[in-house]
């Protein structure tokens, strides 16, 4: 009964025996060996472009905060959700990868950045009043925080505008797969044909080891020679990188992460229905992705916690539950029964 997080799963078999196929001979170093370049095909499918470059990381507050700090200078700012991961996750990485890029939170529900605040974000930069910090980056995030999916039309909507306003968009896609699930839409739909300009897209929390791939689209490729150096500045330019390609490798071959993905996001929706047949239990968010926050009647978290259930305090009040693709109808069986 361990919901506490997708990143507590075990990384998936095919992973595990592209690890183990990619641990044979001679290979270059820092991303020049074989694996690592065929990872290129391979997003090059998924994401219907060839105007990209990427760069592998082992964690995803890597990943956000190299990719943020190319486009945000230290006398710059962030604008994202007030409850963002990196706002509240992520022990102010982006601001240490910058040199003192300000994050700039703005408020919204479920997790999505309103339209009113985002509005007047974008209105009151000015770059010549030097006594302000102006943003350079709008950050999104699919699945946000909350557990929620922003539609195509969305991100694109806000992508445009922030764009009109000169800021680069940037969206972290820790959980982008059960966002696509949720939505309908395509890797590309939701990346750079949306106006993204540099995607952080996980894989850890889908199934990998641990494997985060920054993706910088279009003009952003301008930053790819500076990712390099931050990259490796920072410790991470991993010497034997075909470890993390071969992560990427097996969980895109024929959609895998897709798969995945689907499963959670299944397991999820039944939870929170079985949850809420529960006398006095209550969906405190829309479920729409992998991630099931509920408002519990006095006494149910501590009988479940008792019982041997592993998981989070969410927002409001509520508690958070992450289903994964490891995730079975025995264990929200057994959840159940021990709510009841």
């Amino acid at each position: 009964m361990n919901f506490s997080s997708d990143t507590s799963a075990p990384a998936h078999p095919r992973v595990i025996e592209a690890i183990t196929r990619a641990n044979s001979g001679m290979e270059s170093s820092y991303g020049a060996d074989s694996v690592t370049q065929k990872v290129r095909k391979a997003l090059s499918e998924t994401f219907e472009t060839d105007d990209f470059d990427y760069w592998m990381a082992a964690s995803g507050t890597a990943s956000n905060a190299l990719a943020l700090s190319c486009f945000c200078p230290a006398t710059g700012a962030i604008l994202c959700h007030a409850d963002a991961h990196i706002a509240v996750d992520e022990r102010g990485a982006p601001e240490f990868f910058s040199g003192g890029g300000k994050l700039q939170l703005l408020p919204g529900p479920d997790g999505k950045i309103a339209d009113a605040a985002l509005t007047k974000a974008l209105a009151g930069i000015n770059h010549a009043f030097v006594h302000e910090t102006p943003a350079h980056v709008l950050s999104l995030t699919n699945l946000t925080e909350n557990g929620t999916a922003y539609g195509v039309d969305h991100v694109a909507d806000y992508a445009a505008r922030a764009h009109a306003a000169g800021l680069t968009v940037h969206l972290d896609g820790a959980r982008l797969g059960n966002a696509l699930v949720a939505t309908g839409a395509s890797p590309a739909e939701m990346s750079w044909k949306a106006g993204v300009d540099v995607l952080t897209f996980g894989l850890t929390k889908t199934g990998a080891m641990g494997c985060e791939i920054i993706l910088l689209f279009g003009g952003a490729r301008e930053k790819w020679g500076e990712l390099q150096a931050r990259a490796k500045r920072s410790g991470h330019m991993p010497p034997k990188m075909r470890f993390l390609a071969a992560q990427a490798e097996a969980m895109l071959e024929g959609g895998l992460w897709l798969d995945l993905a689907a499963r959670a996001n299944a397991m999820a929706t039944r939870l929170a229905a079985a949850l809420v047949a529960v006398p006095g239990v209550a969906l405190a968010q829309d479920v729409e992705g992998n991630e099931v926050f509920v408002v519990l009647p006095d006494g149910v978290a501590s009988k479940l916690l008792d019982a041997g259930a592993v998981f989070y305090p969410g927002p409001d009040g509520s508690h958070r539950l992450v289903c994964s693709w490891m995730t079975t109808g025995s264990d929200i069986d057994a959840l159940v029964r021990a709510a009841n």
